[in-house]
């Protein structure tokens, strides 16, 4: 004779019903967020690997600005059909970042500026405005989803660019293409390598971490012999011990002439026609850059 269930019986079964239901509950509120997450990550990866876009990311040197490329990109925009939206960022000490301008539907090869509140010379501000420019980037990667960039800095605008690359620049999905610098100081004032400053030996040291597929220009103005005026030609010769034989090319450059002083060598004629040579992608009408005050080193492979 079977036993009839009893209420506690009844009750348990309730119980465990609930229980399981609640589980299910819970189980599906951790896997949609999980599931969203997901999707968009997907989406975002989606978006990168099929972008087109491929800005030129140009930092400024001490005392320089946000508007410090407004003639250069003047004069890239003055040239042929292709004019390049220029976007112009500025990070604040306490990380905040607004911008200025915007990148026009349709253009590949936007220009954008990122300057600092803090735009002091010295090693010590230099690894901060890499800091910076490290918060900048990440938001600028995210908002406009580029897999690929080109680089350009003058005076110490190159500096806080390879130490940018080498102490912040791990995404893997995002390639530096080339990077340009201008009359950076990569030894300060020092105009012999036998002196090296703290931060030289620090760039040196770390120069593994440097993307190896990068190619990179390192120009220098000669007002006179040694300088443009500021920065000592053996000081912006201390590069090549930071690149040469770590990227997958790297080149020197010496323009000398008019226009070669230190503050105006972003709008220097010959240097406009190298930039467009070899750091933007489309012609622009220039054709090769060329004539007697112009030296051109060579370039070097690893």
């Amino acid at each position: 004779m079977h036993q009839k269930p009893t209420n506690s019986f009844y009750r348990s079964k309730r119980s465990a019903v609930m229980m399981l239901l609640l589980a299910v509950v819970l189980l599906g509120g951790l896997l949609f967020p999980a599931s969203h997450w997901a999707h968009q990550q997907t989406t975002g990866l989606r978006q990168r690997y099929n972008s087109k876009l491929s800005p030129v990311i140009m930092i400024p040197g001490s005392s320089a600005t946000q508007n410090r490329f407004d003639d250069l990109v003047k004069i890239l925009n003055s040239h042929g059909n292709k004019k390049h939206s220029l976007l112009k960022v500025k990070v604040y000490n306490d990380h905040r970042i607004t911008y200025e301008g915007k990148i026009r539907p349709g253009d590949n090869e936007p220009i954008i500026v990122v300057g600092f509140e803090n735009n002091k010379d010295g090693w010590e501000n230099i690894q901060k405005q890499a800091y910076y420019f490290h918060l900048a980037f990440d938001q600028l990667s995210e908002r406009y989803k580029f897999n690929n960039f080109k680089g350009i800095g003058h005076s110490n605008g190159g500096l806080i660019y390879a130490t940018f690359l080498e102490k912040y620049f791990t995404d893997d999905d995002i390639v530096c293409k080339k990077l340009m610098t201008i009359a950076s100081p990569f030894n300060f004032s020092e105009k012999s390598i036998a002196h090296k400053t703290q931060m030289l030996a620090y760039l040196i040291d770390h120069r593994q971490k440097l993307p190896t597929d990068m190619t990179v220009y390192s120009l220098a103005g000669t007002e006179s012999y040694e300088s443009d005026g500021l920065v000592p030609e053996g000081s912006v010769r201390a590069g090549k011990y930071i690149f040469q034989k770590q990227v997958a090319h790297f080149t020197e450059i010496t323009v000398t002439g008019e226009g070669s002083q230190h503050s105006d060598l972003p709008q220097n004629k010959q240097i406009v026609q190298y930039i467009q040579q070899y750091i933007l992608d489309l012609d622009h009408g220039f054709g090769r850059p060329n004539g007697p005050n112009v030296a051109d080193n060579g370039s070097h492979s690893n």
